[in-house]
């Protein structure tokens, strides 16, 4: 068994290393995978991008009209004298602006929605991947981090099937176009202005892959700050309560600070850019006016071709300074895609449940067989547990803190595999059940219960969306939560606020209870569910976990003794071992480590050491506390 658990506990850790997240100190290129992904979009929306690039075409011709007539219009129109001619080409120019303005416009709902379509399909995408991870991804990364990956990361993809590409494109058709023409009417001088512009396009392509790694890199910061302030706000009770706000600020301000460094990174590298691009459209005019000059002293170029060679450079510039803000934004969104990659690669509980069989019908026998479990390798947490909880029965079980309790829940409810060891139900290995199928069938009580910031039958519905009315006012009545809850202006449609933060603790609790009897789970999960409470919140909803647990196979946790002593079986363990098994009665009467929990808690203690061999009889009060607590127990 040894050597069993110390092999799978090797590939455990293994695999466990293999699905974290964390970005590596050493800064790594796009994976192939974003360029897949970035394929697949643009092939996913092929015809509305080729919709869009026609539009920019044409968009971009109609600019070229007014343009390529100036040097007409000045040489031979207006030393003329032909108004005609004159006011039809003022036509010309105005339909072409009416033909930009237009194939402008379609094309902002042509790719613009394509684009919010593309982020919104991507987002729903990455959540319901997320959402089926395992949960030891979950332990293991902040919320934060999920947040910026399914809303932040896929705002970049806008610039793939966007009107990013199809500018990018229009941009450099018409450079193309422009350029001929400008070689047709000065091949030197546009040699030269075509050199200066390669120089400033591999200065470009040099710029962009330094600033890559800074834009992934900001993604990875921006991710971590969110992830610390919303754990923050979401505990700011325990931050004021302990008036640590500064400290809390400190760690805020250091996280902005490096989010500030890397952004003023990436703002110098585009500048850098941009100022080059200033620098570049510099040159190129200083050339023009000596050589453009040179020209029209020589009688070569009339005024009329001298604007029109000044325009058509423009038209090659700008696109050319145009596709530096653009490839800066593309940038931005493969390294977004590349993040998003990373976690899509992962594989979820479905991606698992298709080799597994489905439950099918389900008695609810829980069989724990020589199981192992460890978090970290060689420290293991679960020593070779055993144990049978029959149908319909309840398990409880008791312990210190840290004996391995709250792990050995997680394997009942497959959070967590074993390291060796197996966990069946109904005789079947849990490894080979669907894991939808088997959760299907769980009810879940914990100690600090999730509510959702919506309505209580919001809440009380969340397992059962399509249980009647009547059916949710009937469980609340069981879990004697009706009377606070129609004591509400707004009865069931009472907002309870973040985490029901609204609600008292007693209340959130028996609307978790009620919560669990609606769905009708066949196993059911208790894990400390009345700690939180007072004795009178207690003997209010111990009817209802009677409810709760008749007919269902059912774990309980509870350091409250007195909630268990009614369980069929109670385990107590110790640092991963089940060192007594039996009922309350027959734990007392072995007179062990439940027995010594027992005393503790309750103040009744042997005179051991004084008169050894002597009938003890507790005071009085000791045993009328006892009494009470065992007539309100579960």
């Amino acid at each position: 068994m040894a050597t069993r658990r110390e092999a799978t506990g090797k590939k455990a850790a293994g695999m466990e290393r293999a699905e974290r997240t964390d970005t590596p100190e050493k800064k790594r290129k796009l994976t192939p995978g974003a360029w897949a992904e970035a394929r697949a979009l643009m092939r996913r929306y092929r015809y509305r991008l080729a919709l869009g690039l026609a539009l920019i075409l044409v968009s971009r011709l109609a600019g070229l009209v007014l343009p390529a007539m100036s040097a007409y219009v000045i040489d031979d129109v207006v030393p003329n004298g032909r108004t005609d001619e004159l006011l039809l080409l003022a036509g010309i120019g105005f339909a072409a602006a009416v033909v930009q303005s237009a194939t402008g416009f379609g094309l902002s709902q042509v790719l613009g929605v394509a684009a919010q379509r593309a982020i919104t399909e991507m987002r729903k995408r990455v959540m319901a991947h997320v959402a089926r991870l395992p949960i030891r991804y979950f332990d293991s990364t902040q919320t934060g981090v999920l947040i910026s990956r399914i809303m932040t990361d896929a705002e970049g993809i806008r610039n793939l099937v966007g009107t990013g590409l199809a500018q990018l494109a229009g941009g450099l058709l018409t450079a193309s176009i422009a350029l001929g023409w400008l070689f047709y009417l000065h091949w030197r001088l546009t040699s030269l202005t075509l050199f200066i512009l390669l120089l400033f396009g591999a200065t470009m392509a040099y710029g962009f892959s330094k600033l890559r790694p800074v834009f992934r890199e900001r993604g990875k910061i921006n991710a971590e700050l969110t992830g610390r302030l919303g754990e923050t706000l979401g505990g700011i009770r325990i931050v004021k309560a302990y008036g640590v706000e500064k400290r809390e600020q400190l760690v805020f301000a250091r996280g902005a600070h490096r989010l500030f460094r890397n952004v003023a990174k990436a703002v110098t590298g585009v500048s850098a850019v941009t100022s080059i691009s200033t620098l570049v459209m510099g040159v190129i005019g200083a050339l023009m006016i000596v050589l453009g000059g040179r020209a029209l002293m020589s009688g070569a170029w009339e005024e009329g071709q001298l604007f029109q060679y000044l325009l058509f450079t423009g038209l090659v510039i700008a696109p050319v300074i145009q596709i530096s803000s653009i490839g800066t934004q593309i940038t931005e969104a493969f390294a977004g895609l590349d993040r998003i990659r990373e976690i899509m690669q992962m594989a979820t509980e479905d991606q698992e449940d298709k080799s597994r069989e489905s439950l099918g019908p389900l008695d609810g026998q829980v069989r724990l067989d020589g199981v192992w479990f460890e978090y970290d390798p060689d420290v293991p947490v679960l020593k070779g547990v055993s144990l049978t909880a029959p149908p319909g029965t309840t398990t409880a079980l008791v312990g210190s803190s840290g004996s391995g309790k709250s792990t050995l829940i997680s394997l009942v409810m497959a959070f967590n595999r074993p390291t060796a060891g197996r966990v069946l139900v109904d005789g079947r290995d849990l490894e080979s059940i669907s894991l939808r199928d088997y959760r299907a069938r769980l009810g879940v009580v914990l100690q600090e219960n999730f509510l959702f910031d919506g309505t209580i039958r919001a809440n009380l519905s969340f397992a059962n969306p399509h249980a009647t009315f009547e059916r949710i006012r009937e469980v609340s009545r069981i879990a004697h939560c009706d009377d606070f809850i129609e004591g509400f202006p707004d009865g069931y449609d009472t907002i309870v606020g973040e985490r029901g933060v609204k609600l008292s603790g007693g209340q959130r609790q028996r609307v978790a209870i009620a919560r669990a009897i609606l769905a009708d789970p066949r196993l059911l999960i208790l894990d400390e569910a009345t700690s939180s409470l007072d004795s009178e919140s207690e003997a209010m909803i111990q009817d209802g976990l009677r409810a709760l647990r008749r007919g269902r196979t059912t774990f309980v946790i509870a350091h409250r003794l007195s909630t268990i002593q009614s369980a069929d079986q109670i385990l107590v363990l110790e640092a991963g071992e089940i060192v007594e098994h039996g009922t309350h009665e027959e734990l007392i009467a072995f007179d062990g480590r439940y027995k010594q929990l027992y005393d503790k808690q309750y103040g009744i203690e042997r005179n051991r050491f004084i008169n050894p061999g002597e009938d003890f009889t507790p005071e009085p009060e000791a045993v009328e506390v006892a009494a009470e607590h065992s007539r309100g127990g579960l």
